[in-house]
């Protein structure tokens, strides 16, 4: 479950660094827009201020309820992004740092498409390929040093090319795509542990109570070199962002 005061106060670098993919989505006065995994809402309000029409889903009950205190003038809604009911509604769909969580990526991208209006456009940005390596590493190691079986990776972390091949299977053209390296600094001395602790939980469920403190401790002695910086310390993340558009009908 997801932890909306933990998401705000600790993690906000994570809709921080997209307010530049809404530039690049240039939203519009009048148009509609879907923002897709819109956590607390952050996003969901710099569309809406631009003069779009925005409705923000998400997945996450305590998330979405948090989006409304906060931002009650925007419609939210809890949805699941694999199963989208939408039918050329939207002029653009919109998501950060949310489909990397998503390993069915197949069925995010039909729903997508089957969302646009025709020509309508998909901005989107997200853990692309090799993102946290080095964090997934020490993790999959601590497991093995605690005596619990090493996990299945949680996320999808594709290609440029894995992903635009989706694109174009369900009748999205791609524009623009790029991948690229972003070093995030964490917040406060407890970075590290405050990161796992809010998205590695899909490690951490499977360490016994009585032995989380060895694995955090394993996990931070195994990244101090590569990624403790002064005191601080750096997510090694790297991120796919792509733009597509609806392809218009083929002239028969």
């Amino acid at each position: 479950m997801w932890d909306a005061k933990l998401y705000d106060d600790k993690h906000s670098f994570v809709w921080k660094d997209g307010a530049s993919l809404v530039e690049l989505l240039a939203p519009q006065p009048g148009e509609n827009i879907l923002d897709l995994g819109c956590r607390t809402g952050y996003l969901t309000a710099q569309i809406a201020a631009a003069g779009a029409s925005v409705l923000g889903i998400d997945s996450s009950t305590q998330l979405i309820e948090e989006a409304r205190r906060s931002h009650p003038d925007i419609r939210f809604e809890v949805g699941d992004a694999r199963n989208l009911t939408y039918v050329e509604q939207f002029d653009a769909v919109f998501s950060n740092a949310v489909l990397n969580w998503i390993v069915e990526p197949e069925a995010v991208v039909r729903g997508v498409a089957r969302a646009l209006k025709p020509a309508g456009r998909f901005v989107a940005e997200f853990g692309g390929q090799s993102n946290i390596w080095e964090i997934q590493t020490a993790m999959q190691k601590a497991l093995l040093q605690v005596g619990v079986e090493s996990a299945d990776t949680a996320w999808f972390f594709p290609s440029i090319g894995e992903y635009a091949g989706l694109l174009e299977k369900a009748g999205l053209e791609v524009t623009f795509a790029t991948l690229f390296d972003r070093p995030t600094p964490l917040e406060g001395v407890e970075g590290r542990r405050l990161w796992v602790e809010m998205f590695g939980e899909h490690f951490l469920s499977r360490v016994p109570t009585e032995r989380r403190e060895e694995f955090f401790r394993l996990v931070e002695d195994d990244l101090r070199p590569i990624l403790g910086r002064n005191g601080t310390w750096v997510a090694d993340y790297r991120r796919l962002r792509i733009v597509a558009r609806r392809k218009p009908p083929q002239p028969q």
